[in-house]
């Protein structure tokens, strides 16, 4: 187990209380580990090597071939079998490297199980997007106490975090949300809320994503402190149907905080819609995720306080191909408590760990998270969510695979875990679905409020 593997560069001085401070960079013995191929990090800041005893192996460039069949993704590691799995009879033998909340789903649902398999280091980027992320090593910076970036564009802000915790913090959240996706996507999808006996009504989504920020040649300075444009209609049930929010996501929610509207079908008007942030409930989740859950962390951070607590050897969700698979129907996924665990894949990687404490004065449904962070692509892999009084109350948990056809490692089903009530909600089910779009073009001017006027009207 590695904890507390922090860079091992002294910081000259960190005006913190400043929001405007710039940090100190990383010096060139730090900044020369980064590189394809042949140095002791990975472009974005991963260890290359393996661990000492061999169960987590050496990266060698993620998967480079895009093995499609008809557009669908098509698991490359269909013939591995499991390693051992982890479940009730056993779970205290490997304690040390599950979180608190799989521990937490053990212990309330018996019929909940961990299949462990082969560790595939399987996750890559573009070309570009390794370029750039050892060029913005060099001038990445964090302004307004960490709300904002500077001097960086396209790829990972920060490959190499600061040696001081609370700033590391912020950069690997950074790292999360500043991860490339491609500039453009379209996506249709389902989502759930199950109950505890295992009913559930699925509500059918369609998005839209431009993202700015990720297009070559791009600059912070020329993108209008806009990291994304997101639209989001809700297709089916009736009741649903015709609803359609739009957000513009900010770079640096201080200097400008995200805006968003939502066009309603039935009164045929759009409005503004400041709730689509923090702890205020996410489209049709029943309450079981809030607006800074999406993606497993999205928003600004102002309200909590960030400690990096360091990196671990962890059983983390990995290369869920199978859960993704159009041969799996939806009914087939979904169980009473939990996600169907013979379809789930779970594999031993490093990760970096982040928590999040709720400022005195703030105020948010959480006074607690836990956030566990892939280091091949600073992907959140899970979140643990703690009530006021301190007890672990929900737990998230993505499904990543490699969309090689990009290359993008990103999560495709996220599930949220009501540990209390025993319901979940799970996005992003897209088994039955048209492939992801990741070609998709659109101008900004498609993401207007007026385009929303306009769109509710056809």
């Amino acid at each position: 187990m590695i904890f507390g593997s922090f860079s091992r560069w002294a910081v000259l001085a960190i005006a913190w209380i400043d929001c405007t401070a710039t940090l100190a960079k990383p010096p060139d013995a730090e900044l020369g580990k980064l590189a394809l191929q042949g140095t002791p990090l990975t472009p974005v800041g991963a260890i290359r090597s393996g661990n000492s005893d061999g169960t987590i192996p050496e990266w060698t460039g993620g998967i480079a071939k895009s093995p499609t069949a008809n557009g669908r993704l098509v698991d490359p590691f269909s013939a591995d079998v499991p390693l051992f799995t982890i479940d009730a009879r056993n779970v205290e033998k490997y304690r040390d490297r599950l979180t608190p909340g799989d521990v937490a789903l053990i212990a309330k649902y018996p019929s909940f199980k961990m299949q462990v398999f082969p560790t595939r280091r399987s996750a890559s980027f573009p070309q570009r997007i390794y370029e750039k992320s050892i060029d913005n090593a060099r001038t990445g910076r964090l302004v307004d106490g960490g709300e904002g970036v500077a001097d960086v564009s396209e790829g990972f802000p920060f490959p190499i975090l600061d040696e001081d915790p609370e700033v590391a913090a912020y950069q690997a959240m950074w790292n999360h949300k500043l991860k490339y996706k491609s500039e453009g996507l379209r996506i249709a999808f389902n989502q759930a809320v199950v109950t505890s006996d295992g009913n559930y009504t699925l509500v059918h989504f369609k998005e839209e994503l431009l993202a700015p920020y990720y297009k070559e040649g791009s600059k912070i300075g020329d993108i209008e402190n806009v990291l994304a444009y997101f639209r989001q209609e809700s297709t089916s049930p009736p009741r649903l149907a015709g609803q359609i929010l739009l957000v513009h996501e900010t770079l640096n929610a201080r200097k400008s905080p995200r805006q968003a509207w939502i066009y309603n079908p039935g009164q045929r008007r759009v409005r503004r819609a400041p709730n689509v942030a923090y702890d205020n409930p996410g489209t049709a989740a029943d309450g079981l995720r809030t607006n800074d859950m999406f993606d497993m962390f999205n928003g600004a951070m102002d309200r909590f306080t960030w400690k990096l607590l360091g990196k671990r050897e962890m059983y983390v969700p990995y290369n869920q191909y199978r859960i993704q698979s159009e041969k799996v129907p939806i009914q087939q996924i979904l169980r009473p408590g939990h996600l169907n665990p013979d379809l789930l894949r779970y594999e031993l990687h490093r990760v970096w760990v982040v928590e999040a404490v709720l400022r005195p004065e703030a105020r948010h449904i959480n006074s607690r998270r836990t956030f566990y962070l892939d280091e091949d692509s600073w992907q959140i892999l899970a979140v643990e969510h703690y009530d006021a009084h301190g007890d672990l109350w929900r737990y998230s948990e993505a499904a990543p695979v490699n969309f090689y056809q990009v290359p993008v490692f990103w999560t495709a089903d996220q599930v949220d875990y009501d540990l209390k009530s025993g319901r979940y909600c799970v996005a992003g089910l897209e088994n039955q679905e048209a492939p992801r779009d990741f070609g998709y073009s659109a101008s900004i001017g498609d993401f207007s409020p007026q385009s929303l006027r306009e769109a509710g009207i056809e």
